[in-house]
């Protein structure tokens, strides 16, 4: 039996019958993983950090303060895991809290920074929002162990990922496409468009959308962007829904860039977005847990640190927090 696309809708350019797709040409040519991968093993890549895992991590590194402060904020959890405080309401993207970015316990993708606080350490939990079904942004363990936890939890997740989470216990889901919104607890979440990719398994590559998230609250219109390369496609967002006034905006998995680059920024990407954003609070996220790609864990940020040298030198609204780190809007 062949699999066709239940929401498929011919009038947009980022559907097709059998899953999705990006609306520019972001793909790579037949031979391009196995280049990488063997360029990668004779390099001997990823490298440590400059200094050490155990050096990176005394400076990078922190647990979560969950200290409920009165005003709206962000907790960087690490990766793309964000506690979002929005008028008064707990919201968390990504998470990811397992020692793997993987559907295996023993094999993939292992974490070089602990994570800075468990489940049970959350004291609320009203939502919970994805991006996308890759395992460094969707693991089945942490999920099941905030459903168990939080039964009631809202869970908001782009097309072809509602199933996923019912079957897993979620009471409340709301699937939604590029550009579709949904109002809850007063706060509007908007599903918006990213130049990624989806797949979990051998067989469902493309089945599910990937996308970004704005949260727009009383006072605040927070951008979480998910996994994206850079496309001027993303400069429709501010342009449809208004002005950003906080993002989070992905640095890490870049190298080599001429692999990585359709579908991850670069840290000299995201400062240009961020200008063309016009310059509003931002933290760099993706980076600093997941050694996905050729650059040291530390690489990321010593780029960031000279893009924004180069372009801002005096800056206090691109913030490059630690992991576990608070920062208030």
């Amino acid at each position: 039996m062949v699999w066709k696309n239940p929401w498929y809708d011919p009038s947009l350019k980022h559907h097709t019958p059998n899953g999705f797709r990006n609306t520019t040409s972001a793909g790579h040519q037949p031979g391009d993983l196995d280049r990488w991968r063997k360029e990668r093993k004779a390099a001997g890549l990823p490298k440590p950090p400059a200094l050490g895992y155990d050096d990176f991590i005394r400076r990078w590194w922190q647990p979560a303060d969950l200290q409920q402060p009165q005003q709206d904020g962000a907790w960087w959890l690490g990766h793309a895991s964000i506690l979002l405080q929005l008028d008064g309401n707990i919201l968390l993207t990504d998470p990811v809290f397992s020692r793997r970015a993987s559907p295996l316990p023993f094999l993939g993708p292992q974490r070089r920074t602990p994570p800075v606080l468990s489940v049970d350490q959350l004291h609320q939990l009203d939502a919970v929002v994805i991006s996308h079904n890759h395992y460094d942004h969707l693991d089945e363990l942490t999920v099941r162990h905030i459903l168990k936890r939080f039964p009631d939890v809202s869970v908001f997740v782009p097309l072809g990922l509602g199933g996923w989470f019912r079957r897993r216990g979620a009471k409340q889901v709301v699937e939604l496409d590029w550009w579709q919104s949904f109002t809850w607890q007063g706060i509007t979440l908007s599903a918006v468009p990213a130049q990624h990719w989806s797949m979990r398994t051998l067989w469902n590559r493309n089945r599910s959308l990937w996308c970004g998230w704005v949260f727009e609250g009383r006072h605040h219109r927070f951008w979480f962007s998910g996994d994206t390369g850079y496309s001027p496609e993303l400069l429709l967002i501010p342009e449809r829904l208004g002005k950003i006034d906080a993002a989070a905006l992905p640095v890490g998995a870049y190298a080599p860039r001429w692999f990585m680059a359709v579908h991850h920024m670069d840290p000299q990407s995201a400062v240009a977005l961020w200008q063309q954003l016009g310059c509003p609070l931002a933290f760099p996220v993706h980076w600093g847990v997941f050694e996905l790609a050729d650059e040291a864990l530390d690489d990321p940020i010593k780029e960031l640190t000279d893009a924004l040298d180069n372009v801002a030198p005096v800056n206090n609204t691109f913030r490059i927090l630690k992991v576990g780190e608070y920062l208030p809007l």
